[in-house]
């Protein structure tokens, strides 16, 4: 399958709770679109992470939005808030968009505290007729980075065709190095060849300029955010617009370190508000990569025209693309060293691209930024993706930064003793065998310290 979607333009806070649910929401409804007429009443039962850390991921309403028919990239702010007075006040859901029916936020949405079977993001739609029959229910998880699968294609996962092969693919670090050295491409270039096999190459350099600007877009709303506060329980005060006005008047030699911490603040606290972000990997993660790509864009605009954009992204996505195939992105499943990690990454992979690393520093960059997030828990407190997350997105760009940098200073005779597929193995080994109070529950680590202090 194509790799652009380890990119896509959703909303915050969190790509396995609010954006993959939405996603679902969605499914369900085409579903159940040949038998809208019957249909009187939705339930929507959430368990594991979903439903521990639901409420302050805003699970609960990414799942209204969808049953209305709004996809994320398609929802403002305006649309959301008609949909919320709709459910709540008005007690209705607009089905699909195309038939009003009944809603009760207490009887309709239920929080379990147990898992399903498959995956720790699961939850379950259902819909009744007027004598309260049930017509039909599906189980959906949230596999993670805005990715869903049912019971179903988790249970019996779709076998490769073997007569129909792709001229280019990779699996593993290996298989890429290998491709790149057969083909005499970089990293970024093997990258375009194999999702020309899915897309036009216009469509690609335009898909990745269309990310690139969003995220632009995600700064600049949270650097020069209006509303002081971010919703939810904390009462959490934005910094970056303070941070930002502090920036034009820095002379501090460190103010690099700054100005990359202001990137990801400000690209963080906008997800964690509900804004417009891109999930790269996940919404969790979603500064690391841009606060990067700023940093380029600041220091090195010479270098970092749209090909080196377009060049950055994808080969991000070429090392996004491993995880995802290999362990994991989700927080939920494999802690935030899934999604932190991953996503610094994929940005240390691509920053090294545009420096000018060859192919084997490259993947050793990646290698370096996972290898020092691994045992990374995620702990939200009070299931908000606020605290410790955006500071979080901050550090994984500053080690992104250093990654490529170390990869690129290795001494040309010296070959890493660890490489990228033992890492990303390592990481999902380390997940699995995390407790799982420490991924994504909110029942353990500084959001079970911070609420017993509180």
């Amino acid at each position: 399958m194509s790799n652009l979607s380890i990119f896509k333009i959703g909303v915050g806070p969190s790509s396995s709770h609010t954006v993959g649910p939405m996603l679902a929401s969605n499914l369900f409804c085409d579903l159940v679109d040949e038998r809208i007429d019957h249909i009187a009443q939705v339930k929507i039962e959430l368990y594991g992470s979903l439903s521990l850390t639901g409420r302050g991921h805003l699970t609960d309403v990414a799942c209204i939005i969808g049953l209305n028919g709004i996809k994320a990239k398609d929802l403002s702010v305006s649309l959301k808030e008609s949909i919320l007075n709709l459910a709540h006040q008005d007690k209705k859901i607009h089905f699909n968009q195309k038939k009003m029916i009944d809603f009760d936020y207490q009887r309709d949405v239920v929080f379990y505290r147990d898992f399903l079977p498959l995956h720790e993001n699961g939850m379950r739609l259902s819909v009744f007729d007027a004598s309260k029959n049930l017509l039909t229910s599906q189980v959906y998880y949230s596999i993670g980075g805005g990715f869903v699968a049912t019971e179903e294609e988790l249970k019996n996962p779709i076998k490769k065709d073997s007569t129909k092969k792709l001229d280019l693919e990779f699996n593993s670090a290996k298989e890429l190095l290998g491709l790149c050295s057969k083909h005499n491409k970089s990293i970024a270039e093997l990258s375009l060849a194999y999702e020309e096999q899915f897309h036009s190459t216009e469509e690609i350099k335009r898909y990745c300029l269309d990310i690139w600007n969003v995220m632009q877009d995600s700064y600049h709303n949270g650097a020069n955010a209006k509303d002081a506060i971010l919703p939810g329980s904390l009462k959490l005060k934005r910094r970056a617009p303070y941070l930002a006005s502090l920036q034009a008047k820095n002379s501090d030699p460190l103010a690099m370190v700054d100005l990359i911490s202001l990137y990801a603040i400000a690209i963080a606290e906008e997800n964690a508000a509900g804004g417009r972000v891109v999930t790269a990997p996940t919404n969790g993660a979603c500064a690391v990569v841009p606060a990067v790509m700023l940093y380029l864009k600041s220091y090195l605009s010479e270098k970092f025209d749209e090909k080196g954009v377009i060049d950055f992204l994808l080969t991000a996505m070429a090392i996004g693309s491993l995880y995802k195939k290999n362990a994991s992105i989700s927080g939920a499943e494999a802690g935030c060293q899934a999604e932190i990690g991953s996503a610094s990454s994929m940005a240390a992979a691509a920053a090294a691209q545009i420096l000018g690393a060859n192919n084997a520093r490259v993947l050793s960059a990646a290698e370096i930024a996972m290898e020092h997030h691994l045992g990374l828990t995620c702990d939200p407190v009070d299931g908000l993706v606020q605290i410790p997350c955006i500071e979080r997105n901050a550090f994984g760009a500053l080690k992104a930064i250093s990654a490529a940098r170390m990869a690129m200073d290795r001494d040309e005779m010296s070959t890493p003793r660890v490489g990228l597929d033992e890492v990303i193995a390592t990481m999902y080994q380390t997940g699995k065998d995390m407790d799982t109070r420490y991924k994504e529950t909110a029942l353990g680590g500084l959001a079970l310290t911070l609420k017993s202090c509180c």
